[in-house]
């Protein structure tokens, strides 16, 4: 989570190097521009720090070397398909005609 704070930190300070939308003017200008910055940094680092979390959690995961899916015949699997007589019901009620 440290990670994603730190590349907030970088990205909070690209927008402010590149004077994005005038934001370092806004920022320098003004009375309340060093707890903008931290705000939005702050929220930034939330939204990257959770990116990073999910990113070590999903990368946890281990690779199966079984197949998945459904039930796959296999080679190994000396099985012959044997066709199965199902009745067929009488339908209880009959549709009325037209």
């Amino acid at each position: 989570m440290v990670i994603g704070f730190a590349i907030a930190a970088a990205f909070v300070g690209l927008l402010l190097w590149f004077n994005v939308r005038n934001l370092w003017h806004l920022v320098s200008t003004s009375d309340s521009g060093v707890l903008a910055v931290a705000i939005l940094w702050f929220m930034n680092g939330i939204v990257f720090a959770g990116v990073q979390f999910g990113y070590a959690v999903m990368s946890l995961a281990q690779k199966e070397d079984t197949p998945r899916g459904g039930m796959r015949i296999t080679p190994d699997m000396h099985s012959e398909m044997v066709p199965v007589r199902v009745p067929a019901k009488k339908a209880s009620r009959q549709l009325p005609r037209r």
